[in-house]
């Protein structure tokens, strides 16, 4: 018996596998990812660059991870699942092999453009498999349990990958990742069960009738603005936050792991929760609840001064976990939205647009940003604070109308 036919929200061994690794791979792309920022003022030294071309460096991997989001759009929904998803792992492996190995600057920014063209679109993959096999009322659920993967992220990745740098180099993290990546590949051959597409060929015969097709549907454009505000906020601020501890607060990089495990324990324990709670008490509920305490946090990190470390990881695990309860509830509805024979392409431009307004914001964080004397630092670090309040409060407007779309198609 299958999830879709169980009226109990109990998973099989099968499904929690699934799951399970599901959410490493998200694990091992979100770590590949988030490890840059903790990173930052180790390859600012290391690479003697400034805080305006590191902002560069991680823009470079949400960038092209948009561009493929984009031309993989068109054809995603010809294959089966489980082949694109290893295909896909595959190449942001030997992406992160390269950059582990990264002898320079231009190198490491070479090597980021790979990893995203893959790893970008991992997200809209990963996402396709979970609203093909798994229905809208425990959807919540599930994306409780991937969103984990951010979590252990923070809280064994981060953490160990600081370690290591501190202790070897940079490079190592890297390493890390793909280790992990490895094993998962491995178990996703043997034991993931193929999940066919619900290709339609005769409603697009060609990669520009799909693009058309998907930019020329209301709802799905709804969806897209939502994507794309929802996240530039998260953008704006986090390629700077290391930097900003270790620069302007003047915090040591041995001190940085307990900042972020303290993160991720938070949300760690909230994703579970919060998955439950957006299936019994309310999606589009949680999400304006999670918005309006994610944005009151956040802040709080920005304006915490130096000298009390505490305040530092309270502040920023509360920012943190109601940004998952957001990204949760968020990412629920919007799966809801696609028609079955299309929904790869959805998920695929979806994830292209998030990650391409992510590196539109890395560049205009760091163009809003003033560098401190040293070029180092900055000066308003806390600007960027109230430009992401901002969008936060312009994405719960925007979210609305995705909710009010989703309980039509649900009643439907």
């Amino acid at each position: 018996m299958t999830i879709n036919e169980s009226t109990h929200m109990i998973f099989s061994r099968y499904e929690a596998i699934l799951v399970a690794m599901l959410t490493i791979v998200q694990f091992t792309v979100v770590l590949d990812f988030a490890v840059m920022a903790p990173l930052g003022s180790q390859l600012i030294d290391a690479l003697d660059i400034t805080t305006h071309q590191f902002g560069i460096l991680v823009s470079a991997y949400a960038l092209s991870a948009g561009a493929s989001g984009f031309l993989l759009a068109g054809f995603i929904d010809r294959f089966d699942r489980k082949k694109i998803l290893m295909m896909m792992y595959v190449g942001f492996l030997i992406g992160t092999i390269f950059c582990a190995t990264a002898p320079s600057y231009y190198f490491l920014m070479g090597a980021r453009v790979v990893a995203g063209v893959f790893g970008g679109v991992m997200s809209g993959i990963t996402f396709a498999i979970v609203t093909d096999y798994f229905r809208y009322e425990i959807r919540g659920r599930v994306m409780g349990f991937i969103q984990m993967a951010f979590s252990a992220s923070q809280i064994l990745g981060i953490p160990l990958g600081l370690y290591l740098a501190h202790k070897w180099s940079w490079h190592v993290p890297f390493y890390l990742v793909v280790s992990i990546g490895l094993i998962n590949l491995i178990m996703i051959k043997r034991i993931m069960q193929p999940i066919p597409s619900k290709y339609n060929p005769e409603l697009s015969k060609s990669y520009f009738q799909v693009i058309k097709r998907i930019f020329s549907n209301k709802k799905y454009l709804v969806a897209f603005s939502t994507t794309f505000f929802l996240a530039t906020g998260g953008f704006l601020l986090q390629p700077y936050i290391t930097p900003h501890l270790v620069f302007d607060l003047n915090y040591s990089e041995e001190q940085l792991p307990y900042v972020f495990f303290s993160a991720g324990i938070a949300t760690l324990i909230g994703s579970p929760f919060f998955g439950k709670l957006s299936d019994s008490w309310g999606k589009y509920k949680l999400f304006v609840l999670g918005s309006i305490m994610a944005g009151i946090f956040m802040l709080w990190f920005v304006n915490v001064p130096a000298g009390n470390i505490f305040m530092v990881a309270v502040a920023f695990s509360g920012m943190m976990l109601f940004v998952s309860s957001r990204i949760i509830s968020a990412t629920a509805m919007i799966t809801a939205i696609p028609e079955a024979q299309e929904r790869g392409a959805f998920m695929n431009v979806n994830s292209a647009i998030q990650q391409s307004s992510g590196g539109i914001a890395s560049i205009l964080g760091g163009a809003v940003l003033v560098d401190a004397v040293d070029g180092k630092g900055f000066q308003n670090f806390n600007l960027l604070g109230i430009i992401t309040f901002i969008s936060i409060l312009i994405c719960i407007g925007l979210m609305y109308r995705v909710h009010r779309i989703v309980q039509q198609k649900v009643v439907k």
